[in-house]
């Protein structure tokens, strides 16, 4: 079995860091031909809570047989590290298919490669405001400052793909309100029907 897994905020009814909206998640399922897990989690979300959930998903995916779990991680090495520690002694590998790619080759390999996305969150202490709602595209790339990681690795932004070669078709979105909230600062997506 293959799936998609995500954490899904409660409260807002969106993926926590990158405000994306559940319909958004379930058409990205169905673009990609895959079945989508929810792992619920409450607003706010404290570490033992989220560890919690996860444990929960990780006994039923052990349930379902499933051996391995992929990771988009780029190269922050405690990150991996933890993920590597919460799946340890589960029987299930954890699988990172990107790891230490050049980001700012990577970026445009996959916007050459067909990528759409457009940027739902961004750190304004890391990138200006304005960079929310744009779309991740060569122009995104060359506007970038210094020091900024091209796929947002750091977390300078968050995104939503919304076409590429993983979907069967590609997702048609717009962007909406963009606001402040936590610190960071989020453009919403809609489908658009």
């Amino acid at each position: 079995m293959a799936a998609l897994v995500t954490t899904v905020n409660a409260e807002f009814d969106r993926v926590a860091m990158h405000a994306v909206r559940r319909e958004l998640l379930h058409a990205q399922a169905e673009a990609a031909g895959l079945p989508l897990i929810e792992v619920g989690i409450p607003y706010p979300c404290s570490n033992a809570d989220y560890e919690s959930r996860m444990r929960g998903l990780i006994e039923c995916l052990c349930a379902e047989r499933i051996t391995h779990m992929a990771f988009g991680d780029l190269f922050l090495a405690d990150i991996r590290a933890y993920r590597e520690k919460q799946l340890r002694g589960s029987g299930i590998a954890p699988v990172f298919p990107l790891w230490n790619e050049p980001t700012a080759a990577l970026a445009r390999t996959m916007i050459a490669g067909g990528l759409r996305a457009v940027l739902t969150c961004v750190d304004p202490k890391r990138l200006a405001p304005e960079f929310c709602g744009r779309p991740f595209d060569a122009a995104l790339l060359d506007a970038l400052p210094e020091g900024v990681d091209p796929c947002g690795e750091n977390g300078e932004f968050h995104s939503f793909a919304c076409a590429g070669p993983m979907f069967r078709a590609p997702i048609a979105v717009e962007t909406g309100e963009t606001v402040e909230r936590d610190g960071f600062v989020f453009t919403d997506l809609r489908v658009v029907r």
